[in-house]
């Protein structure tokens, strides 16, 4: 073994949480068989990680640690994370990093729709950091994404998990306008939470965001999810829920919150499997066309079979 020693160069490497350094250690109760997976090793995957470094791009399956990777990139799912792998906001809870982002890559729209080709993908999910420093918030280039998606894969559904877009007056019109499948918007938590766990969201806003796509434009599915696991108690989830069903919001998902590191907020506890399905039937006699609760429930695990789901549910509806 060979101990390279760089004596020269002055420059400290940059850490991945700069504003989580300084905060006292916290740490979890130890993880329930539950929630426990396998490290990737398939053929699949190794073939989808391959098709995402030849293409320069980035996925939330790599920057926020999702334990649900090895199964979804083994069936070839991957979702796409545009405008860099660094983020304005600094959430408790999630691991990718925070900083100053660098300026877009142009190109970038073209190459997700040509790993999307390559990828053969019946729906694709696009995601993206936040980025304060834009002045639509980065609305434009989601829409150029899924433009560049449509004219490679005209049959591909293409469902976005977007930020806030907080303080970007007409960033979300840009985005309805290229008419997405499935409009994603994390609520994250409960209300109470926000300060500790979201500190730079307003929950009203992220609740209004969701309505307003109905409004501009109903024929496009709303989504959102939870967290659990971070101080709630239940009838604040339950609120949610209502709140969600106001704003009509159609699809529920609520997981297990993990921590990262050390340095973000720890788990208060690990809910049950059985608690997580009292949660769906719930939400389901609420009124929610689709709904997936469950430890290793992620934004869009599953993301494929749950929008053929939902149309089945609205033209269920319609009859």
């Amino acid at each position: 073994m060979v101990v390279v020693l760089d004596t020269v160069s002055t420059t400290q490497l940059r850490p991945r949480h700069p504003e989580k350094v300084n905060r006292p250690d916290s740490v979890s109760p130890p993880k329930p068989d539950w929630i426990r997976v396998r490290a990737p090793t398939s053929r699949g995957y190794g073939d989808t990680r391959k098709i995402v470094k030849e293409n320069g791009l980035v996925t939330v399956c790599e920057e926020a640690g999702c334990p649900n990777i090895g199964e979804c990139w083994d069936k070839k799912h991957a979702t796409f994370m545009i405008m860099g792998d660094t983020c304005t906001r600094a959430c408790a809870f999630c691991n990718v990093k925070t900083g100053m982002p660098n300026a877009l890559d142009m190109s970038e729209p073209e190459h997700v729709a040509l790993a999307v080709s390559k990828l053969g993908l019946h729906h694709v999910v696009i995601t993206s950091v936040d980025r304060d420093d834009l002045a639509d918030g980065g609305a434009d280039h989601f829409a150029k994404t899924i433009r560049a998606i449509r004219a490679a894969c005209p049959t591909t559904t293409i469902e976005i998990l977007t930020p806030d877009f907080l303080r970007k007056p007409g960033a979300l019109e840009i985005v309805v306008a290229a008419k997405p499948d499935v409009f994603n918007h994390n609520l994250e938590t409960v209300p109470a939470r926000y300060l500790t766990v979201r500190p730079g969201a307003r929950y009203f806003h992220s609740l209004r965001l969701l309505q307003r796509v109905k409004e501009l434009d109903p024929t496009i599915f709303t989504k959102s999810g939870i967290m659990v696991g971070l101080g709630e108690e239940r009838h604040e989830v339950l609120q949610v829920m209502d709140d969600m069903r106001s704003a009509d919001i159609d699809f529920l998902t609520i997981g297990q919150y993990l921590q990262p590191t050390r340095k973000h907020h720890v788990v208060s506890r690990y809910v049950t499997p059985d608690e997580f399905s009292g949660y769906e039937k719930v939400a389901y006699t609420k009124g929610f066309l689709m709904v997936s609760a469950s430890p290793l429930t992620r934004s869009s695990h599953h993301a494929g079979e749950d929008f053929a789901k939902l149309q089945a549910a609205r033209a269920a509806q319609a009859r």
